[in-house]
Parts: structure tokens; sequence; C-alpha cells
């Protein structure tokens, strides 16, 4: 069965709503949404019928589309998921769309050549990798770092929308420090991921500084239509991230001079893979070779530093040099 675009736009929009524990969802509210969707995606002033949404309704429970999507009726008025985990985003896609996918795959690999499409290169040989393991033509010929067990990554498609919209959200989030979880208005600025977990950048509306928002933490979130959003008034964030490793910093925060000495025989390994791009070598002898980056000093620094174990040693600056020794103490601790 074809299914166009609107259509398409139509069954993503019922599925959001219905994935979207916060509220109860009428026939009414259904409508409403869809419509509202089809006039910001598509400019569409002419709403949609109520027989089109029930119809929508029937079909994605159905098997037409491979959906079966578990749609319940509450209270013989509210519309909602009955496998709370349910989406159908995550059902598997038919021969038909993969031999479809292959000729996208094919059109895009023919940009590659092209300067303008150099970012692209990775995003195409992973998209073909896949799609040879899903009709088993091939074994995985490229593995890439991933991590299957890392929550919230269902959440980045709405996110981007709301970010790419300038939509006010109502965030459920609950930290590893708190014991219960919070709700907060917040107006979300950027997606950034850093070592396969991601974050959102956002100012929460009765905080004037930015927060790093863990994807993993979020319990649940919606768009606050009614609410007006805030814009980012700052730097741009190519600036803001650029003297930070990893994704904590303070707008109080200021890169500092870090240098650090590696043993010769490391050495060629930070060098072809740096740690930051501000990362110079200031000098080599036989003890081993010294290096300076310009960063902000935060958590993931650190971290960074002791992945590295005996291999370094930091030079300064002290406050940096007594944190790595008393973390080193009690790591050594451990083993006494």
């Amino acid at each position: 069965m074809a299914i166009n675009k609107l259509a398409l736009i139509r069954y993503k929009t019922i599925d959001d709503c219905l994935k979207n524990r916060f509220r109860k969802w009428t026939l009414e509210d259904l409508i409403e949404k869809v419509a509202g969707t089809l006039y910001e995606l598509e400019g569409i002033t002419t709403g949609v019928s109520k027989r089109t949404i029930q119809a929508d309704i029937q079909l994605m429970r159905s098997d037409k589309l491979g959906y079966n999507a578990p749609i319940i009726v509450k209270d013989r008025r509210f519309y909602l998921y009955e496998d709370t985990t349910y989406s159908i985003t995550k059902v598997p896609i038919n021969n038909t769309d993969v031999d479809k996918m292959k000729e996208i795959v094919g059109v895009l690999k023919q940009f590659t050549a092209f300067n303008y499409f150099d970012d692209m290169s990775d995003m195409i040989v992973r998209l073909e990798n896949n799609l040879n393991k899903s009709t088993k033509q091939s074994g995985n010929n490229i593995q890439l770092e991933s991590n299957n067990l890392v929550k919230g990554l269902t959440c980045i498609p709405p996110l981007y929308q709301a970010i790419l919209n300038k939509r006010s959200l109502l965030i459920e989030y609950q930290s590893f420090k708190a014991l219960q979880p919070q709700q907060g208005i917040y107006y979300p600025y950027l997606l950034k991921e850093y070592r396969n977990r991601w974050f959102v950048i956002v100012k929460a509306k009765k905080k004037p500084d930015l927060l790093t928002l863990a994807l993993d933490r979020i319990i649940e979130f919606q768009e606050l239509p009614h609410e007006e959003f805030v814009n980012y008034e700052g730097i741009d964030f190519d600036r803001y991230f650029e003297d930070l490793l990893g994704v904590t910093k303070s707008k109080n925060d200021r890169a500092q001079k870090v240098i650090l000495e590696f043993e010769n025989t490391h050495a060629p390994y930070v060098i072809t893979k740096p740690i930051h791009q501000s990362q110079t070598v200031l000098s080599k002898s036989e003890t081993g070779t010294i290096f300076r980056i310009d960063v902000v000093l935060n958590f993931e620094l650190e971290r960074e530093i002791l992945g590295f174990g005996e291999c370094v040693k930091v030079l300064s600056p002290r406050l940096l040099v007594n944190k790595i020794k008393r973390r080193l103490a009690k790591s050594a601790a451990q083993y006494e």
C-alpha cells in the first residue's frame, strides 16, 4: 500500500499524542493536533476531518501497514496505547521499504564526491551497512561505536522538532542525585552528544543560566503551545562549547592552560587522536612529551586524564593536579 506524505504526518502525529501520558486524548484533541501539525509543516489551512482521523486510527490498528497499533478507547472517550512502550517508529520496515531506502542511499552516494557533502559520508556508510544487514545480504561490514542500552534516544526526534520550531516544554526530570523526579518549564536550544550519551541544552523558566539535561534522565515531556518561548541571547553554541571537553560548563567557566606530560611510548596515540582541538606539542625529551590544551576544568576532563592511567602526568594548573592526585589516591585505596 502506497502511503503519501500527508498520511505519514498524520500517523506520526497521532503516534506522538498517544505516547504522551501527560494528558488524555479525545478524538477532537487528535483532530486539533493533526490539523495544527499539517498547518505548521505543510501550510494546510483546511484542517482535517473526523472521518479521516477515524480511518487513520483503524489503519494503524490493522496489519495493512504492519503497525498493529494497540490503540484502545478508555471510558468510551480517551484514546491511548494499551502498551505504554509501543510506537509505530519501532515497527520493523518491510522489504519494499528497504528497497526504496537502498535507492535513496545509491543517490546519496553520488554526492559524496562533492566537498559540500563531506559530512554526509559517515551517515551514508551507516545507512548502507544497516540496510545490508536487514536484508541479510552480508554480515556487519563495519562496526560503529554504539550502545543499545542507552536510554532516551527516542526523545531525540521530538526534542529536535521542539528546538527547530521554538516550542516551550514541560519536562519531568530526575537527576542522579535527586530522590524524586521534578517537573519544570524549559526552553530547549541544542541537542548534544558526548560518548554515545545525548543531552539537551535548555534554560529553565525560573532560572537565568543554561542547564544540561541528560536524555536518559528525562521521564516524560510535552510541548506547551501556549507558553511563550524565550530565545537564547548568548554567544553561539559553537563558540560556547569550543573550549570544552564533554558537556559540563557554567557561564562563568573559562578555559585554562592545561599542561600534560605523556610517556613517549604513548605520545603518538595522543598526537593522532587529540584530546581537544586546542592541543599542541610544547616539547619532547627522553622522559616524555609535553602537551598543552586550553579547556574548562570539569568532570569530563578529569575522567579523560584518569583514563590514561600511569601514562600521563598533570603538570598544571595546580588545582587540577591536586584533584587528580586525590582521585588517584582514593582509587589506589580501593586495593589496599
